[in-house]
């Protein structure tokens, strides 16, 4: 999916356009420390029209009290983001007009020297007809060099059809050259596309042991250090003659627990990583889990609970059992293998049926097993049902549904799977009213348990007869 940063400096909106675009309020928040001041990158996935993309609300451009150049107080997360996205919206503040922080943030964006597709969006530009200083304004913003201008608002979603002619051909080119590069990728792996595996958690959980254990080799620096892995590292090898592409994350950081300096970018770009991920495979301290009787901590909770609301299969790994041998820790061992898939399960209501598997890395037991579950966890995340089947099912499922006596209750007619990765569906509603929240959640279960979809994101998206008609 392409994906476009929102560059200006503070007060010019970009957050109000960001949420525009997002059609929400709010999305993961990054801290990004740099100079002492804490920043925030905001991260959501955009819809324009008919256009979708990853839409990310960058830290504010700005110099300090102290004097120090946007060049000096810009993160390196920012510059991180400037050159893997395919656009950038560069806002300025039409009622204020051009400022010498806008040409600042221009030069230093220029000194980059990036080939980045940039629009110049005039924000609050609201009713610019007959608005004299707003008309000079736009024209003034020229000056920056940046192409046509294009005038809206965030606020009331004035001008956004004009963004949208103006990105539509940048990111049809970006959608094109990705699919180049991925036929490139099958071209290069014999016709195959790998398996996109990424192995994810808490720091010193064994996640780069894990690795060593799937390769066979020591491939990635291990050691009883925490944060050892700083960067993401991508290992391409092959299982059963399979491609598969795995990558080590850096430890999974809460948001509220982060630190000034590298270990901020490391977990944003962890968070990049497994947004490519086919299936994240999140590791967890079986010695941990045996001593604090919690499977799942708040960050671990929190990673699960975001890789499957970015649409990810999913598989739990449970490592360090070998610590738990011999005969003195049968109890606890049972015990553990026990409650583990009971807690993931409320701790991931969404998501039934979560694989988990029991492994010792160091000693390398449960490598096959683990690939087999991705690969299996993989084909499910793949899966296409064809509508007559779909509804064929959806008849003799409404049966076992509990019906209201309510006559004007919302009544599904129709479904249709609309894509895989994640298996998505249009489920269409006859009559005006939706299906509540535990109706859609009842079909999407039935689907995951009568498809064999189990431990997959299923979405089910409802259309009434309201909407349809554009009422």
């Amino acid at each position: 999916m392409p994906s476009v940063i929102i560059l200006g400096r503070p007060n010019v909106g970009k957050s109000s356009l960001y949420n525009r675009l997002v059609h929400r309020k709010e999305a993961i928040v990054y801290d990004t420390p740099d100079s002492h001041v804490t920043r925030d990158i905001r991260e959501g996935s955009a819809k324009l029209s008919d256009l979708r993309f990853k839409v990310f609300d960058s830290a504010g451009l700005e110099t300090s009290e102290e004097g120090a150049t946007v060049l000096a107080r810009t993160t390196g997360l920012t510059a991180t983001f400037l050159r893997t996205c395919h656009a950038a919206l560069f806002l300025i503040d039409g009622r204020a007009g051009v400022s010498p922080l806008d040409k600042e943030a221009v030069m230093w964006f220029r000194k980059l020297n990036l080939n980045l597709p940039v629009v110049l969006v005039v924000n609050k530009a609201e009713k610019i007809t007959g608005d004299h200083q707003i008309m000079a304004n736009i024209a003034e913003s020229y000056s920056l060099g940046l192409g046509d201008p294009v005038p809206v608002s965030a606020e009331t979603g004035e001008g956004l059809a004009d963004l949208f002619q103006r990105l539509q051909p940048i990111l049809d080119a970006a959608k094109e050259k990705l699919v180049e590069e991925e036929e490139e990728e099958e071209k290069s792996l014999g016709g195959q596309k790998p398996l996109r595996l990424a192995i994810a958690g808490r720091t010193n959980v064994g996640k780069s042991t894990v690795i060593n254990s799937l390769l066979r080799k020591e491939r990635v620096l291990t050691g009883p250090e925490p944060g050892l892995t700083r960067d993401a590292i991508t290992i391409d090898f092959e299982f059963n003659k399979k491609p598969v592409r795995l990558v080590d994350t850096a430890g999974w950081i809460q948001r509220s627990q982060l630190e000034e300096g590298p270990m901020a970018l490391s977990a944003m770009l962890a968070r990049r990583s497994l947004m490519t991920a086919h299936v994240v495979a999140i590791v967890l301290d079986a010695q941990e889990i045996a001593h604090s009787k919690m499977t799942l901590r708040n960050s671990e909770a929190a990673l699960a609970r975001w890789v499957t609301d970015e649409g990810r299969a999913l598989i739990i790994v449970v490592n360090k059992m070998d610590v738990l041998k011999g005969q003195k820790n049968a109890d606890l061992r049972k015990k553990l293998m026990e409650a583990v898939p009971k807690e993931i399960q409320l701790t991931l209501p969404q998501v039934l049926g979560v694989p988990i598997i029991f492994v010792s890395a160091l000693k390398g037991r449960g490598r096959s097993t683990i690939m087999k579950l991705a690969f299996e966890a993989y084909d499910k995340w793949c899966t296409r049902v064809s509508t007559p089947r779909l509804n064929r099912w959806l008849h003799k499922v409404l049966a076992r549904h509990p019906k209201r006596k309510d006559e004007k209750r919302a009544k599904p007619r129709y479904i249709t799977q609309v894509k895989a990765r994640p298996p998505t569906f249009v489920l269409f509603v006859a009559g005006f009213y939706s299906l509540e929240d535990h109706e859609l959640r009842f079909i999407s279960n039935a689907i995951r348990e009568d498809f064999n979809m189990g431990g997959i994101p299923v979405r089910v998206i409802q259309r009434t007869k309201k909407e349809l008609e554009g009422v």
